[in-house]
């Protein structure tokens, strides 16, 4: 008898966005879930984001507000403002490390480890995660100019998903985002929608 395979999900938040922007199509976080349920036991599906605090209103609330209400472990923490060598204010928001702990402490209870992000930062932990057994599978794109998927990674990895070949199954359908609300829809009700979320790619330090 087959056993079926434990899967948890760990979605690099505005690596993603990034991603399915390079490809022209925005991720429905309904479908993906839906997706990946129907492919074994999905024990958890962690969405990563960094917030800047001190905004009245954080474009990306509507997005970790319906996530945290519909199956996903949303895990923030608030952005770093600095300054950098030129004199330019920038804002820095990197979950690298959050998303590590979580999944080496998740390992022991999974089989297959997806991982939503193309940062080359994480091949050590795609490594770690090897070594205690787990399955893991990269999401990102080669599909786009220049590919947002690091070459260290990809080769790590057991299994590389090019998310253009997920896009007819996760993707947000083409009609619905041409009958978007006006700009103030920022006072609605949340949505599982959102512009995109500050950028956590690490590239800035």
């Amino acid at each position: 008898m087959q056993t079926v395979e434990r899967t948890a999900l760990f979605i690099d938040g505005a690596n993603l966005y990034a991603t399915a922007k390079a490809l022209g199509f925005d991720i429905d976080y309904k479908r993906l879930l839906k997706e990946f349920q129907q492919r074994g036991y999905l024990v958890r599906a962690f969405y990563y984001t960094a917030l800047i605090e001190d905004q009245e209103y954080s474009s990306i609330r509507p997005l970790i507000d319906w996530l945290d209400y519909n199956g996903y472990r949303v895990v923030t923490k608030p952005t770093k403002e600095f300054v950098d060598s030129t004199g330019r204010r920038k804002v820095k928001g990197n979950m690298d490390i959050e998303l590590a702990i979580d999944a080496l402490e998740l390992a022991p209870h999974i089989n297959h480890m997806v991982l939503f992000s193309g940062d080359g930062d994480f091949r050590s932990l795609v490594e770690a995660m090897q070594r205690r057994g787990v399955r893991v599978s990269v999401v990102s794109t080669i599909s786009s100019q220049p590919p947002m998927v690091a070459d260290e990674l990809r080769r790590q990895a057991d299994e590389f998903i090019d998310i253009l070949h997920l896009a007819a199954k996760i993707g947000r359908d083409p009609a619905e985002r041409a009958e978007r609300p006006p700009r103030n829809y920022e006072r609605r009700p949340a949505t599982q929608h959102s512009p995109a979320p500050v950028d956590d790619s690490g590239d800035d330090l």
